[in-house]
């Protein structure tokens, strides 16, 4: 536990603590009283009831669209599914601005449904909880049917031969194994919808508000700092008391499971039930994944003069429609994203691998909490971190203000979440006999679980492996504040062109944020690839 517990002391605890006692510090006394005016507030009553309940909303529907189809990815083998998988994993890194811009073409005015239909769902709730399931459907899947596709269905099958229905054999055999998994992808799907922020601010108007845009408007427009530390304050202590509830209730259902070859649970799709399913979840990832997608695709093809490759020529150049936003060309971002992405996954695995071993253990309260906190980052605003990196780390020996490797830092901060809540279910399903077994034949811990748990849990390494790039690549809140002018990352760099007017200037953005989607689209294929070349191998 050393490593992760000085990693988010010294990156997490420090930044966040520092900018939060800085708003309730005035003329050197604390000022605590502001809680209470700040909480006291009719406007402020309201951002509180909408972000939860918002969160709640959408955090109910992702698991009902998305389950199905964390079935469909674990049980069935079909034609493009390596291909499908990787694809309705790439909304999860696109910039919020961005979504937010595709999801107003097909639903805001002169949108798709506009035009078909004459209906408009822009400003409307529908349209931000439709955006969150976009977001976060590859959570559940992933998450999910990683572990539901290492499942023995003949466990299953065992207990409707022994008289049980379809039904009652899934609800006592399959359903109680994934209870940790379907709760690790709803706590992560509520995180990030409670900490909504720019789908909230550009699908729903000046009408709707979350915690997250509202210290944004406090801190960047109002200059409001003592009530954005009260509301960071406020959101600390809701995320602490939703992991520390999780933390207790889903351990309790924790057990030992049975881990098979995910090859050995995949078949073709038999009967009717089994391809109209299969046909229903291929429809919502064409209706949910792949439409907003292709007004991406087809925004930054469509140029002044036709369809061509204009904006994509024009990123080549610094001084073409951006010459005040950009010091190099913005195609630079590319490669920064790429470089930043990696060194930010190298230490999400480290920091993330080592934290979910130590909790394997069950080792005390003290480790037990630490599950808990290792969620915070999820659900504190990217907002404070972002300034609370400026303010701290500008003094030896950690004065990283000047130094390239504080982008990934703030990008490992958001992926060791992911690396833990993904591997921790597998690991926690590892017999522990298996490592009783390894020591009593003279095994050393070291080996024991280079002999036994690595074998067994390298599918779920690459698998956060891929979130924590994933999340990496289209990280923007922290990153938008300590990203050096010089090299832009790619979600910067399509904030900074959707934030100065001129159709160059916004097809410059589609453009990048179409090849955003290219290079995790193609990271994940690979990835798929790597993880079913080794599958074999366990």
């Amino acid at each position: 536990m050393a490593v992760p517990v000085a990693f988010f002391a010294l990156f997490f605890a420090y930044p966040v603590t520092a900018i939060v006692g800085r708003g309730f510090r005035t003329d050197d006394r604390w000022r605590f009283g502001r809680i209470g005016e700040v909480l006291g507030r009719p406007d402020i009553l309201d951002v509180l009831w909408f972000t939860t309940w918002q969160a709640l909303a959408s955090t109910a529907l992702t698991l009902l669209i998305a389950l199905p189809g964390a079935y469909v990815f674990a049980r069935f083998a079909f034609p493009g599914k390596q291909v499908l998988r990787a694809v309705v994993t790439v909304p999860f890194v696109l910039p919020t601005v961005v979504v937010g811009t595709a999801f107003l073409a097909v639903l805001g005015r002169g949108g798709l449904l506009d035009e078909l239909w004459g209906v408009r769902l822009d400003t409307t709730v529908w349209a931000i909880l439709l955006a969150h399931v976009f977001f976060n459907y590859a959570v559940v899947v992933r998450t999910v049917g990683g572990l539901w596709s290492q499942l023995d269905p003949r466990q299953e099958e065992a207990a409707r031969v022994l008289g049980a229905g379809r039904f009652a054999a899934f609800r006592r055999v399959t359903l109680p194994a994934l209870v940790p998994a379907v709760a690790a992808a709803a706590l992560m799907v509520f995180l990030f919808t409670f900490t909504s922020f720019g789908v909230v601010q550009i699908l729903g108007g000046p009408a709707y508000s979350t915690l997250e845009v509202e210290v944004y408007r406090q801190t960047a427009q109002l200059l409001d700092l003592p009530t954005a530390a009260v509301l960071t304050l406020v959101q600390f202590t809701a995320v602490g008391a939703i992991l520390a509830v999780h933390a207790v209730t889903v351990r309790r259902r924790e057990r030992a499971l049975k881990l098979v070859d995910p090859a050995q649970t995949s078949r073709r799709p038999r009967g009717a039930g089994q391809w109209a399913l299969l046909g229903g979840v291929l429809l919502t990832a064409l209706l949910l994944i792949l439409l907003p997608l292709g007004v991406l695709v087809e925004r930054s093809l469509d140029g002044p003069g036709g369809y061509g490759f204009g904006y994509y020529r024009a990123l080549q150049s610094a001084g073409s429609g951006a010459s005040s936003t950009f010091l190099v060309p913005p195609l630079e971002a590319v490669g920064n994203s790429l470089r930043y992405a990696l060194v930010a996954t190298l230490i999400a695995l480290v920091v993330g691998g080592l934290a979910a071993a130590a909790l394997t253990r069950r080792a005390g309260r003290l480790v037990r909490g630490f599950d808990a906190l290792l969620m915070l980052p999820l659900g504190v605003s990217a907002v404070t971190v972002g300034f609370g990196f400026l303010i701290t780390l500008d003094k030896p020996p950690f004065d990283l203000r000047t130094s390239w490797i504080l982008v990934p830092l703030a990008q490992a901060l958001v992926g060791v979440p992911f690396v833990v809540r993904t591997m921790l279910p597998v690991l926690r399903a590892v017999d522990e006999r298996l490592r009783e077994a390894a020591a009593v034949l003279g095994a050393s811990p070291l080996r024991a679980w280079r002999e036994v748990d690595l074998p067994l849990v390298r599918r779920a390494v690459l698998v956060a492996a891929g979130f924590a790039f994933a999340v990496s690549l289209g990280e923007f809140g922290a990153t938008v504040f300590i990203a050096r002018p010089d090299t832009p990352t790619l979600p910067v760099a399509v904030a900074r062109l959707l934030g100065r007017s001129g159709e160059l200037n916004y097809g410059q953005a589609m453009a990048l944020s179409t090849i955003l989607m290219l290079v995790c689209a193609v990271s994940l294929l690979l990835l798929e690839r790597i993880r079913t070349d080794r599958s074999g191998e366990f």
